[in-house]
């Protein structure tokens, strides 16, 4: 399969069952908003060694958020329901309660739910009080600059994570150039984000090392400067690779992002530098989604 010149290798991305949350921040301003989002998602690529991969899903109006306020939503993903508490809890307590002006509401409302102002609560130091406005409980907690307002408890999702698509360029620079606008593309997908800083991996990994302390390491098969050192899959002309990976709420986000991202980097073509798109496998051993480009891109 070609597209537009560029070759579409026969594989499928691998992807595996996770947790997740989705929250709504809201603040006096947007930019405000994101300030307390962007810190909430900070080391948050991998579950490998940051506990939880989360990021921005998208921008929202006033008219969308629960207090009328200009919204930010987020997805946070984690391996379990365990998991994914603890990181919402200290991320919301450190990263957006501390945010001149901010609140923070449930972005899914569903059970299983995990707590969320309910556990926040107690930084007011008993003066906290409880509201409940249509059904919903939340937590209006006395801080320096007025309130911190945030929802009892926000529900969790069965979501899935890591998909994925290689991307076989030219230079470092075209390939950069490519993912760049796949990511902006695949930001307009509902419901899936892409983690990794910017949304691209210039390390993309295995499973497993030489090393028995590492979960995971460099992928040698994909590094153009270990070309003649070991089995590469490169061809001569490939002199940068680079990943796009993606979290969603549900399979078929993740289908929509990879048909989206891969078909944006395919615009550019080997005149721009763009040979070839890939995607990352274990052969089925790490997860039981298994998306498979051709397919997706028929």
């Amino acid at each position: 399969m070609n597209i537009n010149g560029v070759y579409i290798e026969d594989t499928f991305a691998e992807a595996f069952p996770m947790k997740a949350t989705r929250l709504i921040i809201t603040a006096m301003t947007l930019k405000s908003a994101y300030r307390a989002a962007n810190s909430l998602t900070g080391f948050a690529s991998s579950v490998i060694a940051c506990g939880c991969e989360a990021d921005i899903e998208c921008d929202l109006d006033p008219a969308d958020t629960p207090d009328g306020r200009p919204g930010i939503a987020v997805i946070i993903f984690a391996m379990s329901v365990k998991q994914l508490a603890d990181q919402v809890l200290r991320r919301v307590g450190q990263s957006v309660m501390t945010t001149a002006t901010s609140a923070c509401f449930a972005g899914l409302r569903c059970e299983p739910s995990i707590k969320l102002g309910s556990s926040i609560r107690f930084f007011g130091d008993g003066y906290q009080i409880a509201k409940r406005i249509d059904g919903i409980r939340y937590w209006r907690i006395p801080v320096m600059h007025g309130e911190f307002v945030c929802e009892e408890k926000t529900g969790v999702a069965n979501a899935v994570g890591g998909g994925n698509f290689l991307v076989f360029a030219k230079t470092t620079r075209h390939a950069l150039t490519a993912c760049e606008q796949a990511v902006k593309a695949i930001r307009r997908v509902p419901r899936a984000v892409t983690c990794f800083p910017g949304g691209i991996v210039g390390s993309g990994s295995k499973v497993g090392s030489k090393y028995k302390f590492m979960k995971a390491s460099t992928n040698e098969a994909y590094c153009p400067t270990l070309k003649g050192r070991v089995r590469s899959s490169l061809t001569p002309d490939v002199g940068s690779v680079l990943e796009v990976v993606v979290d969603a709420l549900d399979q078929e986000a993740i289908r929509e992002s990879l048909r989206t991202g891969i078909e944006t980097v395919c615009k550019f073509g080997p005149k721009k530098g763009i040979y070839g798109i890939s995607a990352g496998n274990y052969g089925g051993k790490l997860g039981p989604y298994h998306f498979h480009l051709r397919e997706i891109l028929t």
